[in-house]
């Protein structure tokens, strides 16, 4: 009994000694970025508050656009600038370009199977071309035009509904519900959710319970051993939602085998070629439902997200709107045909609005965290080996020494000569997708899908706010996730033009 007091007493004061030596005794001869002075043991972590983006934003702007915060024991360098970005990719992405793993995502071993968490790798290289042939080349995307056309219809056709029954549309759930249709038919030849359904709500709901458990500071990626106990359930909760999500997929999966079983099934869709891969033992079957994990996360919420904030831009700026009708009805006429992919190159001020919500509004507003392979020099300091990096794509795109009024909405700013800024990760200043060898594979399918959904909503109607609330008073703030969504979603009238 007594020994065991006197560990229980000695254990932690040891602890404690450990963390104090090692933040203010330790000497390094290295020159790590500057940043705020760690306390003993958390080290900078009470730095981070509700909202981390805007945090470390604020502190760049005391210590530059690279910092080095403690997170516990974990050395974390913020990037906060296009100049240090550009370097980082540019430079130093083959060191850089490998995950440090965070405890949530290893909820149901998804980091071994995710695409997204893996290494860069054979698996890994494997997963992106089978995306790259499956789903997202261009000719993929030219011949499924026709889908998304479709999908963009039964939109118009829900906005008609509400119209005509005086209701307000749910933006960003009917734009979740249009992408999330969208990936169904493509890979499942099936509609996993309709406007007029709560399936969408419920697939919305758990999606950003998903985008909200893995982007919350948690404590066991500070402190590694607590990973061993979870001590505020998130790794718990997480695999519960990816377990209800690895269910449907299953669903689906063994009544397409069944199917197949009794020749009764040739869909010649997405879901057909993993199986073919699987029967060839080239994906493991915890491999396809963690695939569709990271493509039913990526391609639904953050693409309902940005279409949301652009509506709610464009709502407290109405002259903007005006413009953008303008437009579509110069190149396609008054009351002129149903909108096409094809039409969007001809509409610039469209284009302009979309790249400036990705960048007042990125769809992630830090990519997903890096680690230094290798200890690197970036931006004349030192980045230790096996630190975390984390690009602040918030503090990018609102950078005042790259964007004049950087807080303004204002898509002009991407039609002047001098701004010619694409968001294919080669423009620095404007990166909503990352850049280098991680970049986000879907950006084609997202940059095509809300030019199409946001052109489609201008196109047909006029907006108002409900009960008579004028644009000014829009609720603005955001709740942190992986992704940034609205606290209160976007409630639009629709009117008929």
């Amino acid at each position: 009994m007594d020994h065991n007091c006197t560990l229980a007493t000695i254990l932690p004061m040891l602890f404690s000694f450990f963390y104090i030596y090692k933040i203010f005794f330790y000497q390094s001869n290295t020159k790590h970025p500057p940043g705020p002075k760690p306390m003993p043991i958390f080290g900078n972590i009470f730095e981070l508050g509700e909202k981390p983006h805007r945090s470390f934003t604020n502190l760049s702007k005391i210590y530059g656009p690279i910092m080095t915060l403690k997170l516990g024991n974990i050395t974390t360098i913020i990037v906060s600038s296009s100049e240090v970005a550009k370097e980082m990719f540019l430079k130093n992405d083959q060191n850089l370009c490998n995950r440090t793993i965070l405890n949530s995502v290893k909820a149901s071993n998804h980091d071994k199977f995710s695409m997204s968490w893996l290494p860069v790798s054979t698996k890994w290289r494997n997963f992106r071309k089978i995306l790259a042939v499956q789903l997202l080349s261009t000719q993929r995307l030219d011949a499924s035009q026709t889908l998304r056309q479709a999908k963009v219809q039964q939109l118009l056709e829900h906005v008609r509904e509400c119209c005509n029954k005086g209701q307000p549309v749910d933006i960003g759930r009917a734009a979740f519900t249009t992408s999330l249709s969208l990936l169904s038919n493509t890979f499942f030849s099936k509609e996993l959710a309709n406007h007029n359904s709560n399936l969408s709500r419920e697939f919305k709901k758990l999606m950003w319970c998903i985008m909200e458990e893995i982007g919350r500071p948690n404590y066991a990626d500070y402190f590694p051993i607590l990973g061993y106990i979870d001590p505020f359930g998130v790794r718990r909760r997480l695999t519960s939602y990816f377990d209800r999500l690895i269910q449907v997929f299953q669903n689906i999966i063994l009544e397409r085998l069944s199917m197949e079983a009794c020749k009764a099934s040739n869909n010649g869709d997405v879901l057909d070629a993993l199986l073919d891969l699987f029967k060839q033992k080239e994906l493991s079957m915890d491999e396809i439902n963690h695939l569709l994990l990271d493509v039913f996360n990526a391609g639904t919420d953050t693409t309902a997200s940005t279409l949301e904030w652009a509506m709610a831009e464009l709502i407290k700026n109405p002259e903007k709107i005006e413009k953008a009708q303008a437009e579509i009805e110069q190149v396609l006429g008054k009351g002129g045909s149903i909108i096409e992919e094809s039409d969007i190159l001809e509409l610039p001020y469209l284009q302009a609005i979309v790249k400036e919500t990705l960048r007042l509004h990125p769809p992630t507003v830090f990519l997903l965290p890096r680690k230094a392979e290798e200890e690197v020099t970036l931006y004349g300091y030192i980045v230790p080996k096996y630190a975390q990096i984390l690009v602040n794509l918030w503090a990018i795109g609102r950078d005042p020494k790259v964007w004049q009024n950087p807080d303004v909405f204002l898509p002009e700013r991407f039609l002047t000569m001098t701004c010619d800024i694409d968001i294919k990760g080669r423009d620095f200043e404007l990166l909503p997708f990352g850049a280098g060898r991680r970049i986000c594979p879907g950006l084609s399918l997202a940059y095509r899908m809300l030019n199409l959904m946001l052109a489609t909503l201008l196109q047909s109607y006029n907006w108002k706010l409900e009960d008579g609330m004028i644009p000014k008073d829009l609720d603005m703030n955001e709740k942190f996730g992986i992704t940034l969504q609205k606290v209160k979603p976007l409630q639009l009238v629709p009117v008929a033009k």
